[in-house]
C-alpha cells in the first residue's frame, strides 16, 4: 500500500469523508469493472459498487489492516456480487483440489494470454472470449488479469484455496487458447 493510500485509510478510519473520498476515487475503476465483470450488467455493477462504499465506509472503524484495503473492499463488493448472482457461488465452491493433481501450470504459458492483448484486434477476440468464460474463470480472469491481483489475494478474496484458484486460472487460460488459435486459423 503506498505511503498516500496508508495516510487517507487512517484519516478515513477517523470519520474524514474527503480521505475516504480520496480512496474511493483510487479504487472505483477496479472495483466497478470487478462487478461488471461478475454481474455483466451495468446498472446493477453501478448499484453493487456505491452499495459496496456505503458498506466500506460504514465497516472501515473495524478494519483491521489484516488485508491490504483494496482485498478487503474488493471482497465487500464480491460478496454483493455473489448476493445478486447465486450461480456464481456454486461455481465456485465447485472448484475443488483435486483439479489441480490434472496439470501444474507451466511458467512458459504466464503470458501467453497477456500477450495477445498488445494487438487491437486480438484484443477485442480476447475480450469476446473471456466473455464467453464460465462465471467463474471469468472472475478469476478479471481479478488476475485485469485487477492484477496477486493468487494469494484471488484465494483469500473468492475464500477458494490457493491451489484451486490456481487450477481455475490455468482451465481458463487454456479454454482461451484453444478459441484465440482457432479464431488465428481462420484469419489466415
Amino acid at each position: 500500500m503506498e505511503l498516500r493510500e496508508r495516510e487517507w485509510l487512517q484519516r478515513a478510519r477517523k470519520g474524514d469523508a474527503d480521505a475516504f473520498g480520496m480512496l474511493v476515487t483510487l479504487h472505483e475503476r477496479f472495483v466497478y469493472n470487478l462487478a461488471l465483470r461478475t454481474l455483466g450488467n451495468t446498472e446493477d455493477a453501478q448499484d453493487v459498487v456505491q452499495d459496496g462504499f456505503v458498506r466500506a465506509w460504514m465497516a472501515l472503524p473495524g478494519f483491521r489492516e489484516d488485508s491490504e484495503f483494496r482485498t478487503w473492499l474488493y471482497r465487500i463488493v464480491l460478496n454483493l456480487c455473489l448476493n445478486r448472482f447465486p450461480r456464481l457461488r456454486r461455481d465456485l465452491a465447485a472448484l475443488s483440489d483435486e483439479e489441480l493433481a490434472d496439470s501444474p501450470e507451466p511458467a512458459s504459458h504466464a503470458t501467453d494470454v497477456l500477450s495477445m492483448l498488445e494487438a487491437d484486434e486480438s484484443r477485442r477476440s480476447l475480450q469476446r472470449e473471456v466473455s464467453r468464460l464460465p462465471e467463474s474463470q471469468r472472475l478469476l480472469v478479471t481479478l488476475r488479469y485485469q485487477d492484477e491481483l496477486s493468487y494469494e489475494e484471488i484465494a483469500s478474496l473468492v475464500n477458494l484455496p490457493l491451489g484451486t484458484v490456481k487450477t481455475g486460472l490455468f482451465r481458463a487460460k487454456e479454454r482461451l487458447r484453444q478459441a484465440l488459435s482457432v479464431y488465428q486459423e481462420q484469419q489466415i
